[in-house]
């Protein structure tokens, strides 16, 4: 007989012991509501999804030395990213399934030690076809951190706070970003390029320190764990396709394959655009990045509040169309107006993070607790697989349009984000159940 509590509402988290005292007024008071056990599942998905982040922009801040020591042309390595992005839908899916069967930080565990190992091994590859099989294979982890990290802290957050709670999990991409951006600018000033690629992917290998961290101290919430103890079938993908989910699972699909299309598109080609189209320096390059990344965490923080204050529909259309705008203007900044592009690409950043700060909490607000890793990780990483198409378009355009010319049709994905939210509910507030 199973000694786990009874399931209690996940209204309001986790339940605090009778002598916690939670206060959730105040700036940080979405984080004291989390308790101590959610504070350190916090900790964990926050740390993850920074080194997920981390992991991922080796490759679009390597791709200029990566094309010129394989000879490679726009297309090919845009095809990095579209394969990246396609096998992260199956690492997703799987990682959502495996949440629900196995509990959300077990699977958190298996995501981070796979994207780790095979982004050190693409440090490795001695040609095109290696990398780009490698690059697959960290897709797969890739893929399932951000889910399964966002269901783990979703679960422990609060109704009111929820919001908050997952923008500020999101903003650990800018940090993981950020990171990125300084080992870049470091490697490249002090290596040769035929060496500092390899670098950026063995470092790669810090992820693993976090598992060793999580395996001691992350806990799933106890709620999470009575449900999965008292399910009495397997997880299985079918049941995100039944008649009362599947309207949601359309929808929540065709929008995260908008707001993904737009938001790869940039992540992938800009640091290109700035060194091929505007001719700036490695140091340079790390500079105009600075900005587009604050930009980026200061949105997913500002997102957050707002998807809470707005509602998560208000909040996606708000920023989708922000967004649309910030690259039309971006790419048709005239040439030699470099000042302009290193203002524009803060609100840049700003706006294409703060459509994303709401995803953690409107997707699991979306699926019962039976299903929503399930739910979750298949919508989320479909919809990126999906989107995985924008980057590799504009890599195919950019031999005649150029690539600034090409960034505009990032634009369309969040045209589809917003038609997309015709067919979902507002969620803000809701019980999960």
């Amino acid at each position: 007989m199973s000694t786990t509590p009874p399931p209690q509402s996940l209204t309001t988290g986790a339940q605090p012991s009778p002598d916690e005292h939670l206060d959730d007024e105040g700036a940080l008071g979405w984080l004291r509501a989390l308790g101590p056990r959610g504070r350190r599942a916090f900790a964990g998905a926050f740390g993850g999804y920074a080194l997920d982040s981390y992991d991922y922009f080796t490759l679009p801040l390597s791709m200029v030395a990566l094309a010129a020591y394989f000879g490679l042309d726009s297309g090919q390595t845009g095809l990095f990213t579209t394969v990246t992005l396609v096998v992260s839908a199956v690492g997703g899916a799987l990682a959502g399934v495996l949440a629900d069967r196995i509990g959300r930080v077990k699977a958190l565990m298996i995501t981070v030690i796979t994207y780790a190992v095979f982004t050190v091994a693409c440090g490795f590859a001695p040609n095109y076809e290696t990398l780009l099989v490698f690059r697959a294979l960290q897709g797969l982890g890739f893929g399932g951190e951000w889910a399964v990290g966002a269901i783990l802290v979703a679960e422990y957050a609060s109704a009111k706070h929820r919001g908050r709670t997952l923008g500020a999990i999101q903003s650990s991409w800018a940090v993981g970003w950020a990171l990125a951006a300084i080992m870049y600018t470091l490697v490249f000033s002090f290596v040769g390029d035929d060496w500092a690629w390899r670098i950026m992917f063995w470092t790669g290998a810090l992820p693993a320190l976090l598992v060793i961290w999580m395996r001691r101290r992350v806990q799933d919430a106890p709620e999470a764990i009575a449900v999965r103890e008292q399910r009495t079938g397997k997880a299985s993908f079918s049941a995100i396709f039944k008649p009362g989910l599947l309207r949601t699972t359309f929808f929540a699909v065709l929008l995260s394959t908008g707001v993904q299309g737009g938001y790869y598109t940039l992540a992938t080609w800009v640091p290109t655009y700035l060194k091929t189209e505007r001719g700036l320096s490695v140091v340079g390059t790390g500079g105009y990045l600075t900005f587009l990344i604050s930009g980026a965490f200061l949105g997913y923080l500002t997102g957050g509040y707002l998807t809470d204050r707005l509602g998560r529909r208000r909040n996606i259309w708000l920023f989708a169309l922000l967004s649309a705008l910030c690259i039309l203007a971006y790419a048709n900044i005239p040439s030699g107006s470099n000042t302009l592009l290193l203002v524009l690409g803060f609100p840049l950043g700003f706006c294409m993070s703060a459509i994303f700060s709401g995803f953690g909490s409107f997707l699991s607000e979306l699926y019962p607790t039976a299903v929503r890793g399930t739910g979750q990780g298949f919508t989320y990483n479909t919809g990126r697989a999906v989107g995985a198409v924008f980057p590799t378009t504009v890599g195919f355009l950019a031999d005649s349009w150029g690539v600034g010319g090409a960034l505009v049709f990032g634009a369309i994905g969040y045209g589809l984000a917003a038609l997309a939210l015709l067919g979902l509910p507002e969620t803000r507030g809701k019980e999960l159940a």
